[in-house]
């Protein structure tokens, strides 16, 4: 009998195909420079941690520098965290409306999410020169 994947597994499965995505300039990547993609995701765990998610991510909409990783974090969040009843399926929209728990939660699996994402970005070679932004 297979086991199950573990949360880790999967987490670094879906940032895997995320960055082939990316790097490819498929679905939500097509309007964006792909090491732009890998230098956003570099910088966003830091945002985080000196903003918290939901001024990170805002941040990350307004300047528009990569939407694709917006999209792939919130599809992995919507996997992870199935919106309830009426709750928004946007990431941005959920944490502006949801509760505490919500944005704790959200923010830790970003995070984690984030480690693998930015160590597959960084393996293919989507990452940016020193630039300020």
């Amino acid at each position: 009998m297979a086991s199950q994947p573990t949360l880790d597994q999967r987490r670094a499965s879906h940032a895997w195909e995320a960055v082939q995505r990316a790097k490819q300039k498929q679905g939500p990547h097509q309007k964006q420079e792909p090491k732009k993609f890998g230098g956003q995701a570099k910088k966003l765990p830091v945002r985080i941690m000196t903003a918290g998610l939901g001024q990170a991510l805002a941040f990350l909409k307004a300047k528009g520098y990569a939407p694709g990783l917006l999209a792939e974090l919130t599809d992995w969040i919507n996997q992870r965290m199935p919106p309830q009843g009426n709750e928004p399926k946007d990431l941005l929209e959920r944490i502006v409306k949801g509760n505490a728990d919500v944005l704790r939660r959200a923010t830790d699996e970003v995070l984690a999410y984030l480690l693998w994402l930015n160590r597959f970005a960084e393996a293919e070679g989507l990452t940016e020169e020193t630039e300020a932004s």
